[in-house]
């Protein structure tokens, strides 16, 4: 067996696994933009003046020594489950004095897991195109034997999976990077909301 061979051999056995790397992307595409409108919906009632509202009622339970009600507070203003649970471990590391290093640490934990939510939608950005780049060459050289042997159905067959697989990997790279920008504002406005209740929070009396 030649080099040509061999490589042509590698490249048909990609094919399936490809297409099925090609729908599993786009499945999972779907189900992150069903999370990305709930974080949206989620959001909707963010207004800064609420935020003011919500801190300085929190600070003022936290002195009064009320911890359960600051943590009340401040799940109105908790957009989402990783926010509820920093904002809770801010007002227990407040309140107990641990000091601005640990707080610091709550904060710089959750900016971690922001962005590992962004590398999922981050690598179909990528993955998306080149699933689908791949898709559409690795059909062509079944299609261009059948050219060669007058297999009009052959051809027909594996242009039609290559073109479908270009236009899906656009798709799904297209909506990736949609998701992946609009994320990264909100996750970045929803850390400075914690930066925020953090400096009301420790103000001095």
């Amino acid at each position: 067996m030649d080099i040509e061979q061999l490589i042509f051999d590698v490249a048909g056995a990609l094919r399936y696994p490809v297409l099925i790397l090609a729908l599993a992307s786009l499945a999972l595409v779907l189900v992150e933009a069903g999370a990305f409108a709930v974080e949206l919906v989620r959001r909707r009632r963010r207004d800064t003046a609420r935020l003011e509202r919500v801190a300085e009622t929190a600070r003022t339970a936290l002195h009064d020594g009320d911890v359960p009600g600051a943590r009340r507070a401040l799940m109105q203003v908790a957009w989402s489950g990783a926010m509820a649970a920093t904002l809770d471990l801010i007002a227990e590391r407040v309140r107990g004095g641990g000091g601005p290093d640990r707080v610091a640490k709550a904060l710089a934990d959750f900016d971690f897991a922001s962005l590992r939510r962004l590398e999922r939608t981050r690598v179909l950005v990528r993955a998306g195109p080149a699933l689908g780049l791949m898709g559409t060459l690795i059909p062509l050289a079944p299609a261009l034997a059948g050219l060669a042997d007058g297999d009009v159905a052959q051809l027909s067959r594996n242009l039609r999976v290559a073109f479908s697989v270009t236009v899906l990997g656009l798709v799904v790279g297209a909506a990736a990077f949609a998701i992946s920008l609009v994320r990264d504002r909100i996750y970045g406005q929803d850390l400075s909301d914690l930066e925020f209740v953090v400096a009301t929070l420790e103000a001095p009396s």
